[in-house]
């Protein structure tokens, strides 16, 4: 651990990497619980269209990126109000359109190893002024996420239901939207953009497993999704391998050791009460 902290890039990487695990299961669970897990890979998609509108114009790639996901957020948003009985197809066509912009924009770009880091993500090529701006999006993302904590779970489960008890839902559909864009368009940059929704999911399904209420599962996923993170970079450190793909597949194998455990679990209970009931 202290062979790795001594080099600034990996400090920085743990510092982004700890505050993206803190963020993205919270932005997880809604979108998990709201059955829109493919949100991600839209948003995901659209934010390599800001990368390379940003370094197209000079401008930061992530600032770029996160107007991408806004809008295109704020798009799927308004396909879904217009279309509600097919309201998946919104995710479908948001993410035709992010693809089919990136890659014409991508023929402009005149860097392409650049462009190309957010493919899989740099986590351990992240700069001070990328470290500082994920620190102020990730303390704005929880604090939403503390203030909103009831409306979001009311949207969460019942749409319907929360409007009846007085949930001003378009209100709070259009900030965790909002949220949503920034959270992927930051992680993007980090763990890749083709893999971003994996690192939403996997928490999330893995602390599912375990938790008993809403409550237990954010503390599980959020558990959970820092112990992929850290537990990925070390790995990725000293077997030289991509840090984001790492971080999914350590989260992908414990998910399976888990669903393992329970089904192993459950026989032996099974198998107990036979014989107790044979006796």
């Amino acid at each position: 651990m202290a062979v790795i902290l001594e080099y600034d890039f990996m400090r920085r990487a743990f510092i982004v990497g700890i505050l993206l695990a803190l963020i993205i299961p919270c932005i997880g669970i809604i979108v998990v619980l709201k059955r829109l897990s493919m949100i991600g890979d839209a948003l995901s998609h659209t934010s390599l269209a800001g990368v390379a509108a940003g370094l197209i114009l000079g401008i930061n790639p992530i600032l770029g990126a996160v107007a991408a996901c806004i809008a295109a957020a704020l798009g799927i948003e308004v396909i879904r109000k217009k279309i509600p009985k097919f309201s998946e197809m919104s995710i479908a066509i948001i993410m035709s359109a992010g693809v089919g912009l990136a890659g014409v924009l991508s023929g402009f770009v005149k860097n392409a190893a650049n462009f190309n880091s957010f493919l899989f993500g740099s986590i351990v090529a992240i700069s001070d002024f990328e470290m500082i701006l994920v620190a102020c999006i990730s303390g704005t993302i929880m604090l939403a996420f503390v203030l909103l904590y009831k409306e979001l779970f009311y949207i969460a489960l019942d749409e319907r239901a929360a409007r009846l008890a007085g949930v001003p839902v378009r209100v709070i559909n259009v900030i965790f939207t909002i949220l949503t864009a920034v959270t992927v368009s930051v992680a993007a940059r980090t763990v890749g953009a083709l893999i971003v929704s994996s690192l939403m999911v996997v928490p999330v399904a893995c602390a599912m497993q375990l938790g008993k209420s809403y409550k237990q599962t954010v503390i599980y996923s959020v558990c959970f999704a820092v112990f992929f993170m850290v537990t990925g970079l070390f790995t990725a450190y000293y077997a030289r391998l991509k840090p984001g793909g790492t971080i999914v597949l350590i989260g992908v194998l414990c998910l399976v050791l888990i669903l393992l455990t329970k089904k192993m679990l459950a026989r032996i209970v099974l198998t107990a009460d036979k014989r107790s009931y044979v006796k």
